[in-house]
């Protein structure tokens, strides 16, 4: 195992994910491989059993794979498997310990027992820091998970203690929104801006990649990428789709959420639901769309958020219409137009589907991507953590 990795024990970043690595390539798998630059990475996957592989059909590989999983010599997974029932009150308390005394047991097999590892990152803001020597430890909040509670169905109270005791250990504190800096601060804590980011070269070649199958609309077409949950707001798709523009919805429908409008809005014939897609095929579904979307809701959770989806959009070289939120506004660009409320929101996309796609407007998009891809988000992170790049990343 230590042949096919680079660095010693004193190299390694430890990356406490919030995403499993198999799923939505979202924050955590993105940023853990553009940190490789400055040293190994060991992405922990968040626990998983075989009742998440049942709700989370795009898991389903992680109960054959190996618990150990090499993807390069700078990267290397952890599957941390937990018996069914653990998010529940009485076995919660055994998670946290099975989880950790797996990290030690993979860092002692993968480099040995002796020395601090370079650094611990960790997104968790719910879970105890694991008892492994390090240079640095970061907490890195992507969600605001205390404003969210409700929605995501989980005790407030517990997620406030949990919270409290995560950011008492962590040496450096950064998140991912404006939204969740101001609250911190508010709260005496100091915390580094570090939004979320975009990948410029995986969508260089989005008007040659290959047509997907099973989307065929008539053009011009304004796009959703993304998860349909409570997060997104279903009248701003239907102000959209009533403008008689073709709309394209890709992504899966979160577990629990049955939203009744959700399928009339996908059954109008100027609708194509394509499901969940592998990241891969990204760049074919948005070579399809003219106008990408970031219909959020306003409440709480989404105002302390930062859409990945609207960087992706600019990527590609897609005109963005976007809600108004705390992230989009501190990106402060005339890319992105802004729009609260159903007709604002199908106004504004009307307005940028009429407007010609030139090979200058495109470039300009992509540009200003570049600014924020993940690479930029890594060095950022990397100099939080005082690690300096040591080759580029094969």
């Amino acid at each position: 195992m230590t042949a096919q990795l680079e660095g010693t024990r004193e190299d390694l970043i430890v990356y406490l994910a919030t995403g499993w690595w198999d799923g939505p390539a979202g924050t955590d798998r993105q940023l853990a491989t553009a940190l490789g630059r400055y040293g190994p990475v060991f992405y922990v996957d968040p626990p998983i059993s075989a009742l998440t592989r049942f709700l989370k059909p795009d898991l389903s590989g992680v109960a054959a794979a190996p618990r150990l999983r090499v993807h390069s010599p700078r990267l290397v997974q952890l599957v941390t498997r937990v018996t069914p029932g653990m998010t529940r009150p009485v076995l919660r308390h055994l998670r946290a310990p099975l989880v950790h005394r797996a990290v030690r047991s993979a860092v002692r097999e993968l480099y040995g027992p002796a020395g601090p590892v370079a650094a611990v990152v960790s997104s968790r803001v719910d879970e105890s820091w694991p008892r492994l020597a390090a240079r640095h430890r970061l907490l890195y909040v992507t969600d605001d998970l205390v404003a969210g509670a409700e929605l995501l169905g989980l005790p407030r109270d517990r997620l406030i203690r949990l919270e409290n005791a995560a950011l008492a250990r962590a040496g450096t504190l950064a998140v991912v929104s404006p939204g969740l800096r101001d609250r911190y601060a508010a709260a005496g804590h100091s915390a580094v801006l570090l939004p979320n980011g975009c990948s410029p070269e995986f969508y260089a070649d989005v008007d040659d990649a290959p047509p997907p199958a099973g989307a065929s609309l008539p053009g011009p077409v304004a796009g959703f990428a993304g998860h349909i949950n409570d997060r997104i707001d279903i009248s701003l798709l239907e102000a959209v789709a009533d403008t008689g523009c073709s709309l394209l919805i890709v992504g899966p429908l979160s577990h629990g959420y049955r939203d009744a409008r959700f399928t009339a809005l996908t059954g109008r014939p100027n609708v194509c639901w394509v499901g969940q897609q592998p990241y891969e095929q990204m760049p074919s579904y948005l070579r399809l769309i003219d106008v990408g979307l970031t219909p959020y809701a306003d409440n709480p959770f989404n105002r302390a958020s930062f859409p990945l989806k609207t960087l992706e959009y600019l990527a590609a070289g897609r005109a963005v219409v976007a809600s108004r939120l705390p992230a989009h506004v501190w990106l402060d660009t005339d890319l992105i137009t802004l729009a609260d409320g159903p007709a604002d929101f199908a106004a504004a996309v009307t307005a940028a589907l009429a407007q010609p796609r030139t090979p200058e407007i495109v470039r300009r998009r992509r540009a200003f991507a570049e600014q924020h891809s993940w690479d930029v988000r890594a060095r950022r992170m990397a100099e939080l953590l005082g690690l300096v790049s040591r080759t580029t990343v094969a």
